[in-house]
């Protein structure tokens, strides 16, 4: 019986093991049948590539990140970068980032991590006093992660859609929403939300699977790029360079 009892426990630890620690990643291993860049396979049929950072990718090579912008297959075009979280934190490496970026060409954005513990007016108030966004800057970003209390959800979405406003009316731009593919369908599907540049997060998989419209993709974690030594996530924008230079400010 004990014997029994041990080869179950096993079979348990396994399956669970490999349910949330093997299956989530196991894209990362398949073949890739497409084309490779900056260490992972890359989606199809896509022209417009980025990145996103943050003070987690540390000090930047600028000139040896830059040399991606003429990559004959993958050119890096734009790259977003974390400004702001709640109503008190700014992003160590921001105003470096932003500035350097401008410096070396790249078209730039800013995101805002938001708290939904944290008076959402407070925390796009706290974003507009740290940045100055230019004409021909990207429209800045409302990142969405954190999940509410679930007897909160409507308040939760009234207090998105109030750093969206207060940022839009600031900035005379529709600002982007980003969130993951699951985020979005559980806490963000309302239709108030559809009138926003969608930027969607979804690893690991060979396309998009969300049925509604979208304007960036975050499609991987994992990438790995000339002049910054940590990973860092690799982005798509679904247009033409003309449409992303539409979003821009004026």
């Amino acid at each position: 019986m004990r014997n029994v009892l041990a080869v179950g426990i096993v079979l348990v630890l396994g399956i669970a093991f490999y349910y949330f620690f093997v299956d989530p990643y196991s894209y990362r291993w398949k073949p890739c049948y497409g084309n490779k860049g900056y260490g992972v396979c890359m989606p199809f049929s896509y022209q417009l590539h980025g990145i996103d950072i943050s003070h987690y990718q540390g000090v930047i090579d600028w000139p040896l990140l830059a040399t991606t912008q003429n990559d004959p297959q993958f050119p890096l075009r734009f790259m977003f970068m974390k400004a702001t979280e709640g109503g008190n934190m700014t992003d160590e490496n921001f105003q470096l980032n932003f500035q350097r970026a401008k410096d070396w060409g790249f078209m730039r954005g800013a995101y805002h991590y938001f708290i939904p513990t944290t008076d959402a007016r407070r925390q796009a108030q706290f974003f507009i006093s740290r940045v100055q966004l230019q004409p021909g800057d990207l429209p800045p970003v409302l990142d969405v992660e954190v999940s509410p209390k679930r007897k909160d959800r409507q308040r939760f979405v009234r207090n998105v859609k109030t750093w969206l406003d207060v940022v839009e009316a600031y900035y005379g731009v529709k600002p982007i929403l980003y969130a993951s593919y699951k985020f979005k369908e559980k806490y963000l599907n309302d239709s108030i939300f559809n009138r926003y540049p969608y930027w969607i997060a979804h690893y690991y998989v060979d396309s998009v699977q969300y049925q509604g419209q979208w304007a960036f993709w975050q499609h991987t974690d994992a990438g790995t790029v000339p002049g910054i030594k940590e990973q860092v996530d690799l982005d798509i924008y679904h247009g033409s360079y003309e449409q992303l230079q539409e979003l821009t400010l004026r």
